[in-house]
């Protein structure tokens, strides 16, 4: 049985204006308390200490679902080789496994959407050139999401798969965007990796942050493959939110609760005279619209989990068109949506997020970060 007794001081991850939903929870239902955390593991420091995390997860009697929003580790670290012969010199074949087997430790259902560094990013210097990007996607769907609209984890849950429900044949393959309503909350997960949004080409061409292969492998030159995959997964992203978006309304949701893995609104991603390496966010604008469209036309609570950044923060990225964030990609004013980055393993103390919904509350968000490990 889970059992901890959790001293921190709860919060609301949003103002009292967005927290309200009274005019959109037309049935009742039973706050849900998540665990979310991303950007882990990112050494083998914390890997060894993974039971110190999904213990801590595990024995608290409130959460009854894990998310992970991507990025099983490090931009400097390897990847598996899959499909390339020989297998390159870097690459750690077995390191997927070893993260799916701690994700199997967590007696919840778990929830995970790819990061860039585990598949995006797998052809560039940093990463000892050790996999192509579309080989290691398919790695990583055929073991993180073995069973097409099920989750991993301790129990399975059952949900929806857009490789199931799938408007074009060519989303099919897009296992890893799931949905699912639970408490009242329509829950969507969508491939948006960072490194804008797969917008940089592989070991060829301009690359950001002296990224490029000294010496690239002729595979992994393949502008046409890359233009093709950046393409067909927006398309599907959008469609998935479209749909996402007509659940919330046909089910009268209390919230919307979407989970990616890139930080649309990075500040270190933003080109400049001082950073002209930067990888840039044009990648995710059209996204963005599409985002604040749907919410603004939604009307209630619409939260946005992401990583990538890797420093806890909780903010509203499009409320104000002329703030910083709101420049980026130039939307509509959007009240009602609220954005969380959450506490990436580069960063002390390694905390996990304790989400709690409910969308019969005045304040229908509420946080605690929760630390298992290193503790300040």
């Amino acid at each position: 049985m889970k059992r901890k007794s959790l001293r921190l001081v709860t919060m609301c991850a949003v103002g009292s204006l967005l927290c309200t939903s009274a005019a959109l929870a037309a049935q009742p239902s039973t706050p849900l308390t998540v665990a979310v955390f991303g950007d882990w593991p990112y050494s083998s420091d914390l890997k060894n200490h993974a039971p110190l995390l999904y213990n801590s997860v595990n024995n608290d009697p409130d959460v009854s679902l894990v998310i992970h929003v991507g990025d099983i580790h490090s931009g400097s670290m390897p990847c598996t080789g899959a499909g390339l012969s020989p297998i390159p010199a870097g690459a750690v074949p077995g390191y997927n496994q070893a993260v799916f087997d701690i994700f199997q430790q967590f007696a919840d259902p778990v929830v995970y959407t790819p990061g860039d560094n585990e598949w995006t990013d797998c052809h560039k210097t940093k990463e000892s050139a050790s996999g192509y990007p579309l080989n290691e996607l398919a790695v990583v769907r055929s073991l993180f999401f073995p069973k097409p609209g099920y989750t991993i984890g301790g129990v399975k849950k059952e949900v929806k798969s857009q490789a199931q429900e799938f408007e074009v044949p060519s989303d099919a393959q897009f296992v890893e965007n799931v949905m699912w309503t639970q408490s009242n909350v329509v829950f969507v997960t969508l491939n948006i990796p960072g490194s804008n949004n797969d917008g940089l080409p592989w070991c060829g061409g301009k690359q950001s942050n002296g990224n490029l292969c000294s010496t690239p492998p002729t595979s992994f030159i393949n502008e046409a493959a890359r233009l093709q995959e950046v393409t067909d997964r927006n398309a599907a992203n959008l469609r998935w939110l479209d749909r996402a978006f007509q659940t919330a309304q046909s089910k009268k949701a209390g919230a919307v609760v979407i989970v990616i893995q890139a930080d649309m609104w990075d500040p270190a991603a933003v080109p400049s005279d001082t950073n002209k390496g930067a990888d840039g966010l044009d990648g995710y604008t059209a996204f963005v619209h599409a985002l604040a469209d749907h919410a603004v036309a939604f009307g209630g609570p619409v939260l946005l989990l992401n990583g990538d950044s890797h420093l806890y923060m909780t903010d509203n990225p499009l409320a104000d068109p002329q703030s910083s964030t709101g420049v980026i990609h130039n939307t509509q004013a959007v009240a009602n949506l609220t954005r969380i980055t959450v506490q990436g393993s580069t960063n002390v103390p390694n905390e996990w997020l304790k989400l709690t919904i409910n969308p019969t509350a005045q304040n229908v968000f509420t946080t605690q970060n929760v630390c298992y490990y290193i503790c300040q």
